[in-house]
């Protein structure tokens, strides 16, 4: 039985008239379950147990590359999700040949797995459109037995039938043995063997040594959800680059999450804006990051989590005839790359000096440097950031006050205090 989230969701219930769908070809819905089926995907065959795929096996086609995610669906007023404007965001985008929808159990309390039903699933068919969702072993999870509850709520919420894409949600150094002690990797191998999941894999929040680990335990993972992002390229933080290079040799495709950095490169510094500005497009800036990570190579699926119809319309524009970026865009890029690292609130230049010889082992560039990117990011994504570059080293609230550092600072930086200040800021 599915918990009282206290969300008044159902449209009936707020006396709103849910519109028609726009008309599907019967020729796209005929060749596209006759490509299906000629892959295998609906005759129910049953791979090996933790054979490594090769290639996901054959996703659906996704030619126009882009997902809507679910995460920040439109809101009335009262806070009740805009039934009405996400049927029509869903209409525009399957019109313009968008497939995948991306949700998950934790999103929105389950009001997103539910809108998705009502804007989605009742509306359109099956071939219409596929479908991910996640599990989350600690957000709505008591034990064993309530994190696996999570499939089959979700199923009932989003009335699919089954799921293409299932994804154990959020690996992080702090929960993955969650995954493990619940013996959820194994759950979904068998919910794939009944046929109530085409694909699974993961998303992922950590480091590259764990996203190694995961992939060489896991072999027969079919792809990574991956935060990649022009500002977090080669942020060590999210070490998008890395982690995007380690799915590519482990042949994982990727999804890529947080294209737009949860909207800040939509909206960017003066600085970033003045680069883009400056070449005279006439486009948004979000279409220069979603440009960015849809260009990479073994990328499958680029979500954005768009809130209203005017950003669907964007995003649209980007994507429906996509062109990579040239070399000249590519250098406008790594022009707001150094836009985005000069504008420092702590002016180190990750020298390196003051770590050699610190007793606690605090990696204190990468901690300043989780400082200097907060800006307009949320608190949590900066507190995960942390927690990543400190993983198995030292922390700011660690420091002795040796002084060791500040003697070998070419900076002159008083870095005891500042470390003070991110201890402050960061282990609340």
């Amino acid at each position: 039985m599915e918990a009282n989230t206290g969300i008044n969701f159902f449209p009936e219930a707020a006396g709103m008239i849910i519109p028609e769908p726009r008309r599907i070809s019967e020729e796209r819905d005929f060749r596209t379950f006759t490509k299906e089926k000629s892959h295998g995907i609906l005759s129910g065959k049953k791979k090996e147990k933790r054979e490594a795929p090769h290639m996901a096996d054959q996703f659906r086609e996704n030619p126009l590359r882009l997902a809507f995610g679910l995460m920040r669906l439109p809101k009335n007023q009262n806070g009740i999700i805009d039934i009405p404007q996400v049927c029509e965001m869903a209409d525009r985008f399957i019109a313009a040949g968008g497939t995948y929808f991306d949700t998950a159990f934790v999103y929105d309390g389950g009001g997103s797995e539910k809108a998705f039903r009502a804007a989605v699933a009742e509306r359109y068919p099956r071939d219409a459109y596929t479908l991910a969702t996640k599990l989350h072993a600690t957000i709505g999870a008591r034990d064993e037995q309530s994190a696996k509850q999570e499939f089959q709520t979700s199923l009932e919420r989003t009335g699919a039938g089954f799921f293409d894409y299932y994804l154990l949600h959020a690996m992080q150094r702090s929960m993955y043995q969650k995954y493990d002690e619940y013996g959820l990797w194994d759950f979904v191998r068998e919910q794939k063997e009944k046929g109530l999941i085409r694909h699974w894999g993961f998303s992922f929040h950590a480091d590259p040594d764990l996203l190694e680990e995961l992939l060489e335990k896991h072999p027969d993972a079919e792809f990574v959800q991956l935060q990649i992002n022009y500002a977090d390229w080669d942020n060590p933080g999210v070490a998008s680059r890395r982690n995007w290079e380690i799915c590519k040799a482990h042949g994982k495709p990727v999804m890529i999450m947080e294209p737009v950095k949860g909207g800040i490169l939509a909206d960017p510094i003066p600085t970033v804006k003045a680069v883009f500005d400056a070449a005279g497009k006439n486009v948004s800036y979000a279409s220069w990051a979603l440009r960015f990570a849809a260009g990479l190579e073994n990328v499958h699926a680029v979500l954005s989590g768009m809130s209203n119809l005017a950003q669907m319309e964007d995003n649209l524009r980007t994507m429906k005839d996509f062109r990579p970026l040239d070399e000249e865009e590519m250098e406008l890029i790594r022009q707001a790359q150094r836009a985005l690292e000069a504008d420092k609130s702590i002016p180190c230049t990750s020298c390196h000096y003051c770590t050699k010889g610190c007793p606690m082992e605090i990696p204190i560039p990468e901690i300043f440097n989780v400082i200097n990117r907060r800006k307009g990011s949320p608190e949590f994504r900066t507190i995960r950031e942390y927690g990543i570059v400190t993983n198995g080293r030292g922390t700011a609230g660690q420091c002795i006050a040796c002084g060791q550092c500040e003697s070998a600072c070419p900076q002159g930086l008083p870095i005891i205090s500042l470390l003070q200040k991110c201890r402050e800021e960061l282990e609340k």
